[in-house]
């Protein structure tokens, strides 16, 4: 008799789709995982489509209309497991930056019919409409941490990813802080780990793609960035990027 294979389905809502994109460049890891799973739906890679229920469902991109809204309820309920990835779903993306505005006045200086517009207020992460089993972070989110995420799942076994700080990685690749060492503004001490700590190591501060880690002192931090110095202003405008509305970044970077 042959063995029925886990059904996985991935989903696209509002986001840039290189959270997908870093599933397909996977490459070879993706045939391993191919060969375990039936991709039931994947529009990124395939144009076929079938139905629930699923055994994991993965979402890419924040909720930024009513349809979003009921098109995630929907796949949840239809999914045993449910794992959100990237900045977007798990925090709202950049695209949360029109949370701290009025998005209607945006709506009518962006486009010529704004009547046509229908979207949310708000955008955020799918935690705020359904149950989300796991959350991985990242934009784009790591490779790896995907690979092990997903395989986890499927082997009954709960993901176990670093919590630690940026700072942590940089560390281990014997990266010179940035901080100390040239006075640049750097996310790092606040910042979720996964990226390896890319920009110190080409002498840029981090951008805090990661959102926020688990723990953080960010009034301390603040005091740290004001130092520099950097006006309120400027560390504004460092919060609001990727994760400028995920908790712990929301409360430093609101005006």
């Amino acid at each position: 008799m042959s063995q029925t294979l886990p059904k996985v389905a991935v989903w696209k809502f509002a986001s840039c789709d290189g959270c997908q994109l870093t599933l397909l460049d996977c490459e070879d890891e993706l045939l391993a995982v191919a060969g375990a799973v039936d991709f039931a739906h994947f529009l990124e890679a395939a144009s076929t489509s079938v139905g629930g229920p699923y055994d994991l469902s993965i979402v890419e991109g924040s909720v930024t209309t009513a349809d979003d809204a009921e098109r995630i309820r929907q796949i949840r309920a239809q999914s045993k497991v449910l794992i959100s990835i990237g900045a977007c779903a798990t925090a709202g993306g950049v695209q949360a930056l029109r949370n701290f505005a009025d998005v209607e006045e945006y709506i009518s200086v962006v486009y010529a019919e704004p009547e046509y517009i229908k979207t949310l207020a708000t955008s955020t992460p799918m935690s705020e409409h359904v149950q989300v089993d796991f959350e991985l972070r990242g934009c784009p989110i790591n490779k790896a941490q995907l690979l092990h995420v997903v395989s986890s799942y499927l082997l009954g076994r709960p993901p176990r990813l670093p919590s630690s700080s940026v700072c942590v990685e940089c560390k281990r690749r014997g990266t010179t802080c940035v901080t100390v060492a040239h006075g640049t503004p750097c996310l790092g001490p606040v910042t979720h780990a996964g990226c390896g700590a890319i920009c110190p190591a080409f002498d840029r501060g981090c951008y805090g793609c990661y959102g926020p880690a688990d723990t953080i002192n960010a009034t301390a931090f603040v005091q740290l960035l004001r130092s520099a110095p950097m006006s309120d202003g400027a560390i504004t405008r460092v919060f609001h990027t990727f994760n400028a509305d995920a908790p712990g970044f929301r409360e430093v970077g609101s005006p």
